[in-house]
């Protein structure tokens, strides 16, 4: 599994990771991910998925990399600290690696939400501050009221159908030392089993090529840009590894060139 900086942290996280959206695959493919290198779990506390993460990582929690979410109706400063509490018991940990803020929310000033995430920091509660579906604005708004520690990642839809955040979110995160974090960065399955279109021709093509699936080449695809990172979800032990394998290999430039002209740009699109 190849492994790519957190932000300006220091840290290294694998380039595949676990999503658990929507997910109820139980602890096996979450213990096979992180047997093959994608220690890296994503979570929320709107998934309802966390006492799923806590029983894969027992006994192992010093090899896992675990990120969580604040849910963007909890964004006072006491219901942020109260969600910090909640996610680390159903997680079983004292700490969280990555403490992301779900959504952002206009009617709550971001100044109060930062203030507590420093806080987090400063006790020890969580170790990096994330967000999740913020454009360029409402990362700039964040970063400007922030005084002690850094955002280090935007976790955001992309996908080779969904690559609205090329324009500008992606070159202003690398400018500013953020990490992307992919989510349905296979688009619900639909770039592994779909048929239709010249995309997926291309992308059938392609998998020839390489010997690869077409899901492998999708995620390569995905994590070809120096800062996105991808977190694909799976029920199933045998599609973890499938994911897994998309890590370790690179497609050429002519490859990703075809892919992306088979696959139109659509416009930024923030949804889970």
């Amino acid at each position: 599994m190849e492994l790519k900086p957190l932000g300006n942290t220091g840290v290294m996280v694998p380039e595949i990771g676990l999503g658990t959206w929507n997910y109820n695959g139980g602890a096996e493919p979450l213990l096979k991910g992180i047997e093959l290198g994608a220690y890296l779990i994503d979570t929320a506390e709107g998934y309802h998925t966390e006492d799923t993460v806590c029983q894969a990582i027992k006994g192992i929690r010093n090899r896992v990399f675990i990120a969580t979410k604040v849910s963007g109706r909890h964004l006072r400063y006491d219901d942020v600290m109260r969600a910090a509490e909640g996610s680390l018991r159903l997680l079983g940990t004292d700490y969280i690696d990555l403490y992301q803020i779900h959504w952002p929310n206009s009617s709550v000033p971001i100044k109060e939400t930062m203030r507590a995430m420093e806080n987090l920091v400063d006790t020890g509660h969580i170790k990096y501050i994330g967000v999740s579906n913020f454009s360029v604005r409402d990362m700039q708004e964040a970063q400007a009221v922030m005084r002690k520690y850094p955002i280090v990642s935007n976790q955001v839809l992309y996908n080779l159908n969904n690559r609205g955040i090329e324009k500008e979110l992606i070159p202003y995160c690398e400018k500013h030392g953020v990490t992307i974090i992919a989510y349905t960065p296979l688009d619900n399955g639909g770039l592994a089993t779909g048929s239709r279109g010249r995309g997926m021709r291309v992308l059938r093509q392609i998998a020839t090529e390489v010997h690869k699936t077409p899901a492998q080449v999708a995620l390569n695809w995905c994590v070809s840009q120096p800062n996105v990172i991808a977190i694909p979800k799976s029920n199933s032990v045998a599609r973890t590894m499938e994911n897994c394998g998309a890590s370790g290999w690179r497609l050429s430039q002519a490859q990703i060139r075809l892919l992306d002209e088979a696959f139109h740009k659509m416009k930024d699109s923030f949804s889970h």
